[in-house]
């Protein structure tokens, strides 16, 4: 089987996990490629909910090696919590395998990602203070720690101790800030050493043997194309790359390996934290999105932004990732209004323009060019197969699809795995009852 990438098309929070989770059933490995405990993907079955932050969300599955990729950031003490989660339900992780050349997410970059937020003031970029920052950026200056460098306990701990000492002198000079503990960090991270290096493992040619022996491969993105660091509302950004050609770099693969890409879009837009929202409805139809998605992030608990859905947006994501299809989630949602606006192009200093502005500040400026749809006004959270989808739903869906140029191939109707209209082919595997369910887990 090819390898099938799954990316977002907006800021991110459009429902990877559960279009991942649908998918893996038929993959046998699922592995994520960027990013690191800023995201979180959200899989509901049956009422109840399961979040990850870093491990795969194919890991429900048995069959599945859930991969961790050399362009993540890792947080350790998250990734055991994870572990530990998950092996409380009865769902075995540590099948994990983690790449050796991952870097390691400490506890001064996590003060340091607060404290250079605090400093910005009213520029705040309304970071997670996860630490994924300073991170990235110590990697990108090569004086960064790799999860190789467990290997050797002894020098593991004189290398944490080292790095420690030098970010206190940085807190104490331009922060006025308490230096940290550096021995209790280094016996600290010496513990979580020991738990994880047995998942160590040079992941690039373990993902290369799947492909090369025909099995499925799913990489899994974090966030979304405008949280891009290169392509995205900069500086509102990631501080990685998030679209599908990341996967190359952050999971040690080559562009031919890649044959299929999945974006998942909601049938509306969201954003968390500051930036710029040409369709955000900071009103009651906003409002309506809000509390009938249960719009608040997996891991911040931020409320999220909300505003109609816009064209300019999915056409510049089509553009960047090559996708070969789209996955639609919350249409429901939408079933609260009477008619429903879609954005298809913008209006900037007098003119229409129709394709993403790569200048900030004109992204700002512009104001969204709207089409106007009926709604639909019933209750979709039951449908299980497309032509039951009042018209009105259908024609919204075929007005998506038309003027981005990609057929969709999943729609989601609710948060629970069952609901779920799969198409082109995809219908199949749901119906025999080939993918599992969570009444599998105790969870």
């Amino acid at each position: 089987m090819p390898g099938i990438v799954v990316v977002g098309t907006q800021w991110g929070d459009e429902g990877k996990g559960k279009v991942i989770d649908l998918l893996s059933d038929e993959m046998q490995m699922v592995v994520r490629f960027q990013g690191g405990n800023n995201a979180g993907h959200t899989i509901m079955c049956d009422g109840r909910t399961l979040k990850l932050h870093l491990i795969p969300s194919g890991i429900l599955y048995q069959h599945i090696v859930p991969v961790i990729g050399n362009g993540v950031v890792i947080n350790p003490a998250v990734l055991i919590e994870e572990i530990d989660n998950l092996a409380a339900m009865d769902v075995d992780a540590e099948r994990l395998r983690i790449s050796y050349n991952a870097h390691v997410i400490l506890p001064f970059h996590e003060n340091l990602d607060g404290l250079q937020d605090e400093s910005r003031g009213e520029r705040s970029l309304g970071t997670t203070r996860r630490g994924i920052g300073p991170t990235y950026a110590d990697k990108a200056s090569r004086t960064g720690i790799r999860m190789q460098d467990m290997l050797d306990p002894a020098g593991f701990a004189a290398v944490i101790e080292e790095a420690v000492e030098e970010k206190n002198r940085l807190f104490a000079c331009y922060y006025n800030a308490d230096p940290l503990d550096a021995k209790d960090i280094a016996a600290r991270y010496e513990g979580y050493a020991a738990r994880l290096r047995p998942c160590l493992a040079d992941t690039s040619i373990l993902v290369k043997d799947a492909l090369r022996e025909g099995h499925g491969v799913l990489f899994e993105g974090a966030q979304g194309l405008m949280l891009d660091l290169d392509h995205g509302t900069y500086p509102f950004v990631t501080s990685s790359n998030t679209v599908a050609g990341a996967v190359c770099t952050g999971a040690g693969v080559g562009p031919r390996d890649l044959e299929e890409i999945i974006g998942v879009t909601k049938a509306y837009v969201t954003r968390v934290g500051a930036g710029p929202f040409p369709t955000e409805q900071d009103n009651d139809t906003g409002d309506i999105m809000q509390e009938v998605g249960k719009e608040f992030g997996t891991t911040t608990g931020r409320k999220r932004r909300c505003g109609w859905f816009d064209l300019v947006v999915l056409g510049y994501a089509v553009r960047l990732n090559t996708l070969t299809s789209l996955a639609v989630t919350k249409l429901d949602v939408l079933s609260e209004f009477d008619t429903l606006k879609v954005c298809v192009a913008y209006r900037l200093t007098g003119r229409t323009i129709e394709e993403f502005p790569q200048v900030s500040g004109d992204f700002a400026a512009c104001e969204p060019v709207y089409e106007e749809l009926p709604g639909w006004k019933k209750d979709i959270s039951g449908v299980r197969k497309l032509e039951d989808l009042p018209v009105e739903a259908r024609d919204y869906l075929d007005f998506i699809s038309e003027k981005a140029g990609v057929p969709i191939k999943l729609i989601s109707v609710g948060p629970e795995r069952q609901q779920t209209i799969l198409l082109d082919g995809m219908e199949e595997p749901l119906r025999q009852g080939r993918l599992l369910f969570y009444d599998d887990f105790p969870l």
